[in-house]
């Protein structure tokens, strides 16, 4: 199933990087303006997750957010802070302090450009297409659950406690009212982005009607400074790198995860495909930078990214300006941004939801083996109950484990008397042996039937590890047992040379195949065969 097509995207909204215009700015621009407003109750919300000041949100969601736009592996992707990380980060701030949080980052940063040199990036291949559902699914899912946290409010002691009355009344009408306007507006004309339109317009309507509803103000300010440079205020020992190493480690496992993610999931709505390495590069670089600035650290964020590439936004231009427009937010715009009803802004993250998830998907789940089934609901639950790395780590393991165990039941044998050994018995392998299916392998012979010679043809077989050549021994040490005589024909070099050591008769092909195994390692370092 192509997952862009889950997406609520108009091709007319498409704007080609060849022949930029004046329409491309404009477009651009008008969307990193959309995503930067969307992003200031994100950053400060997460920030108030990890226990840290709420411009440690906003710096990170800057310089994040820009750094990974001009160089990251895929233009309209949006990075900064994330509640995927803010979750991991609040025992460390917690238990050591802010300033190990900032070298944290640092670290985490450095961990993921090693990953981004070392290519480590390509290997977001193996996510099979029914954990990308499911992460889509299970981050729509909890990026629509965090904003029910925007309906909440403190009391005098200081507890957290859901609005009520005519507020909740109120809040609940302009998120409905945001969403409408969302939807209907492209219908009437595509001049303007519908996103940017009912924020603005929900904004003047809660101030000329003089409402009482929570604002962006309310959740703190958002005014600031530029961010200064500092080195984190930590001792630089070894017992600091014990304590720091391990959080660095996690939020780098998962930032690289939801960006590489995201990354698909951005090339699959704008045709575009690589950058993986480049993205790990980019992550990295912006967190290690992040952390000197007094930055909580980011990644990739699927909901302002899909808000970003709805708007039209193509381009690192968008990214860019998103980025700028946050930093001028910071500087100079603060008093205004403080204005924008929460529920504006709440009612734009439901349309992502809306748009994110993968509705397509709930069709098919009758319709693809229960296995793919299967997956792609764990993978949503866990990605709710857990986090994204752990979901999609669980995802890989248990798709790999079904794979195993439908190739363990591939494997057969074509049984025929040799054309050119008179009374010999030819059994010709069909299917992968691996050790799933070597007990299968086993199976299929009958040693005290069978004729004095045995030929057994892997020409339409893949022998893939230890287990397979062991088995392979196992059998013929079978038939040597009855003083019958075994050949193996069409296997590899490498086989060769292991089944030779354990004393079995090898016949050597001119169509040999010559696929490598993995098994090669073991011949060098002698562990398998004497």
């Amino acid at each position: 199933m192509d997952i862009a097509k889950s997406f609520s995207f108009n091709s007319q909204n498409y704007i080609p990087m060849e022949g930029a215009s004046f329409s491309l700015f404009r477009v651009e621009i008008l969307s990193g303006l959309t995503v930067a407003l969307a992003l200031v109750p994100e950053a400060i919300a997460f920030a108030f997750v990890a226990g840290v000041a709420p411009l440690s949100g906003l710096y990170a969601a800057f310089i994040v957010g820009l750094i990974t736009a001009i160089v990251g592996g895929r233009p309209g992707m949006i990075s900064g802070a994330t509640g995927a990380l803010a979750v991991v980060m609040v025992a460390l701030v917690m238990d050591h302090g802010v300033e190990y949080l900032f070298a944290t980052v640092v670290l985490m940063g450095i961990l993921q450009l090693i990953a981004g040199v070392f290519k480590l990036g390509k290997f977001i291949r193996m996510v099979p297409q029914p954990v990308m559902l499911g992460f889509v699914n299970g981050l729509a899912i909890v990026i629509g659950i965090s904003q029910l946290s925007q309906f909440k409010t403190f009391n005098s002691l200081g507890e957290s406690v859901w609005i009520t009355g005519d507020t909740l009344i109120y809040s609940i009408g302009f998120v409905i009212l945001t969403m409408l306007i969302i939807w209907l507006l492209p219908k009437i004309t595509k001049a303007l982005p519908a996103t940017l339109v009912a924020i603005l317009a929900t904004t003047i309507l809660v101030l000329v009607l003089k409402i009482n509803i929570p604002s962006v103000g309310d959740l703190a300010s958002v005014k600031g400074g530029l961010p200064n440079f500092s080195i984190p205020n930590i001792p630089l020992n070894f017992e600091t790198l014990k304590i720091i190493f391990p959080y660095a480690f996690i939020l780098a496992s998962i930032g690289l995860i939801e960006s590489l993610l995201t990354l698909n999931l951005v090339g699959e709505i704008t045709n575009k495909r690589g950058g993986a390495s480049q993205e790990c590069l980019a992550q990295g670089l912006a967190n290690t930078v992040t952390g000197f600035f007094g930055g909580m650290g980011g990644c990739a964020m699927i909901g302002q990214s899909m808000i970003n590439v709805k708007s039209g936004g193509r381009t690192r231009i968008a990214g860019i300006a998103a980025a700028l427009f946050l930093l001028i937010f910071i500087l100079y715009a603060s008093s205004y941004i403080e204005m924008i009803p929460i529920a504006a802004l709440v009612g734009v993250m439901f349309m992502v939801v809306i748009a994110t998830f993968a509705w397509n998907s709930l069709k098919i789940l009758f319709f693809v083996p229960k296995s793919d089934a299967l997956v792609t609901i764990l993978v949503t639950v866990v990605t709710v109950l857990e986090d994204l790395a752990v979901a999609v780590i669980v995802g890989i393991i248990v798709s790999a484990l079904v794979f195993a165990w439908k190739s363990a039941s591939r494997i057969r044998a074509i049984e025929r008397p040799s054309k050119t050994e008179k009374g010999a018995k030819v059994y010709e392998i069909e299917g992968p042996l691996f050790f799933s299916s070597t007990n299968s392998f086993l199976e299929i012979f009958n040693p005290s039937e069978d004729p004095e010679v045995i030929i057994i043809d892997f020409a339409r077989s893949k022998v893939i590890d230890q287990s397979a050549l062991k088995a392979i021994e196992d059998i013929a040490d079978k038939y040597n047992s009855f003083r019958k005589k075994v050949k193996l024909r069409h296997l590899t070099r490498d086989c060769h040379k292991l089944l030779r050591r354990s004393g079995q008769l090898v016949v050597d092909s001119d169509d040999d195949p010559d696929y490598g195994m993995a098994i090669d390692y073991s011949v060098k370092l002698g562990i398998f065969g004497k």
